[in-house]
C-alpha cells in the first residue's frame, strides 16, 4: 500500500523532483493510468462496445471448435482482466490502506484532508469496474467449465486436476501463503520502525519533517494496518484460519466461512495488482524509484509478488476447504455440514 504524504504515487501528477525530499501532501491522487485518463467521449462508447460484446459471445448456447473457444475464452479473460486490473490505478489500494485511520479519526477532524476530494466520482468509476470485472469473470469461467463438460458449478471433473486436490492445495499454498504475507510485513516493519524514532533507510530529516508536521501517526497507522494484514494473510494456512480460536467469545470451536476469507483476501490482491500495474507502466521502474528515499519506495518494488501470491493463497485456500458441491455431487461428503455458516461440529474443537 502507499503512503501519499511521501510515496512518489501520492503526486497529484505522479512525479517528484530528484534528490529532493517531497513536500508533504494531504489531498492526494495517485497514478492515473492512461484508461482513466482518457477522454470519456471516446472512452465510454469504447467500453460500452466491448461489454456488448462479450455478453453476446458469453451468452451464446452452441459449443465453439477448439480454436474458437480459446478465441473466445482470450477475448472474455482479457475484458475482464482489463476491468479488474488495467483501469483501476493506486487509488483504490491507498483508499484501502488510509480506510481505518479515516474512519477513526473522522469524528476528531484528523486527519485534515476533504472527504469531497478522496471520495471522488473517479474512485467510484473504479470500484464499479472492478464489480463489473468479477461479475465478468464469473459469467467466463462459468461459460469455461459448461464448454469444457465439467461442473459449471464448481469446476470438478472426471478425471480431476491434481493441482486442485485439497491435499495438492495445502502443500503449495502454503508457500503462496509465506510469500503474500512477507510483504506487507516488510512494510509495516519500515513504518514502525520510523514511528518508534529509527530512521530506517531514509534521512534523519526526513524522519524530523514527519515528526514536525504530524504524519508521523499517519505512518504508524499505515504500519500497524499492515502487520495485521500479514497477519491474517497466515490465517490462510493455519488452523485458527478455519475455526475460530477459544479466545473468540460466541464464535469460538465454529468454522469460519470460506467467503469470509476469501473475499477480503481476494479484493486485496486485485487492488494491489492494479496499483503496481498502473504505477509501472505510467512511470517504468527505475524511473519511478529515482532520487527516492529507499525504505519509502523499496515494498512498492515488491508488489508484484504480493498481489499474484496473495491471489494464489486465496485459491488454495478455498480449494481446501470447499465442500461437495451441490450440483453434481463431487468432493468430500464430510465437508458439507462444517462449511455452511457458523456451525459447530463434532471436529471443530476450540483451541
Amino acid at each position: 500500500m502507499t503512503e501519499p504524504e511521501r510515496d512518489r504515487t501520492a503526486e497529484p501528477d505522479g512525479t517528484a523532483e530528484p534528490n529532493r525530499t517531497p513536500e508533504p501532501d494531504r489531498t492526494p491522487e495517485p497514478d492515473r493510468t492512461a484508461e482513466s485518463n482518457r477522454s470519456p467521449a471516446a472512452g465510454a462508447p469504447l467500453f460500452a462496445g466491448v461489454l456488448l460484446l462479450t455478453a453476446v459471445v458469453l451468452t451464446g448456447r452452441r459449443t465453439p471448435s477448439r480454436p474458437a473457444r480459446a478465441a473466445l475464452l482470450t477475448y472474455g479473460w482479457a475484458v475482464a482482466g482489463a476491468l479488474l486490473l488495467v483501469v483501476p490505478d493506486a487509488r483504490l489500494l491507498t483508499l484501502l490502506g488510509y480506510a481505518p485511520i479515516l474512519i477513526v479519526g473522522a469524528p476528531f477532524g484528523w486527519p485534515d484532508v476533504n472527504y469531497g476530494e478522496v471520495f471522488t466520482w473517479t474512485l467510484a468509476n473504479q470500484a464499479s469496474c472492478v464489480l463489473g470485472g468479477l461479475l465478468l469473470a464469473a459469467a467466463t469461467l462459468r461459460w469455461q467449465f459448461g464448454t469444457a463438460g465439467v461442473c459449471t458449478a464448481c469446476g470438478r471433473g472426471e478425471p480431476a486436476a491434481r493441482w486442485t486436490a485439497p491435499e495438492a492445495a495445502a502443500r503449495w499454498g502454503r508457500w503462496a501463503v509465506y510469500a503474500a504475507a512477507a510483504v506487507p510485513a516488510l512494510y509495516a516493519f519500515t513504518r514502525l520502525s520510523w514511528a518508534a524514532g529509527i530512521p530506517l533507510g531514509i534521512p534523519r530529516t526526513f524522519l524530523d519533517e514527519m515528526r514536525a508536521d504530524g504524519m508521523i501517526w499517519a505512518a504508524l497507522g499505515l504500519g500497524g494496518f499492515a502487520l495485521a494484514g500479514a497477519i491474517l494473510t497466515l490465517g490462510l494456512a493455519q488452523r485458527w484460519g478455519e475455526t475460530f480460536p477459544r479466545w473468540m467469545v460466541g464464535l469460538a470451536g465454529r468454522r469460519v466461512p470460506i467467503t469470509l476469507a476469501t473475499v477480503p483476501a481476494a479484493l486485496v490482491a486485485i487492488c494491489v495488482t492494479s496499483a503496481w500495474i498502473g504505477f509501472f507502466s505510467t512511470h517504468g521502474f527505475f524511473t519511478a524509484f529515482g532520487g527516492e528515499p529507499v525504505a519509502a519506495m523499496l515494498p512498492m518494488t515488491l508488489w508484484p509478488v504480493w498481489g499474484v501470491a496473495l491471489g494464489a493463497a486465496t485459491l488454495a485456500y478455498y480449494l481446501r476447504r470447499r465442500s461437495m458441491c451441490a450440483v453434481c455431487g463431487r468432493g468430500n461428503p464430510e465437508r458439507i455440514a462444517p462449511e455452511r455458516g457458523l456451525v459447530r461440529t463434532p471436529e471443530t474443537v476450540a483451541y
